[in-house]
């Protein structure tokens, strides 16, 4: 499977309204075909919340 990558995240949150719930980007990213580790990696992570797509960004790519 491919490495994650900025645009896919991008793509996934497309729609999204900040401040958001973890929960709501994962829902998001899922109804907006993102794929099952990308979706995996959101759910994952140990942020409730997020104020901006900068802060996800940086959450996802860091929480390895």
């Amino acid at each position: 499977m491919a490495a994650i990558n900025p645009i896919d995240l991008q793509k996934a949150l497309k729609g999204a309204d900040y401040p958001a719930e973890r929960d709501a980007l994962v829902s998001l990213a899922r109804d907006n075909g993102a794929d099952s580790e990308l979706v995996d990696r959101l759910a994952g992570l140990g942020q409730d919340s997020f104020d901006g797509p900068d802060q996800v960004q940086k959450a996802v790519f860091h929480s390895k």
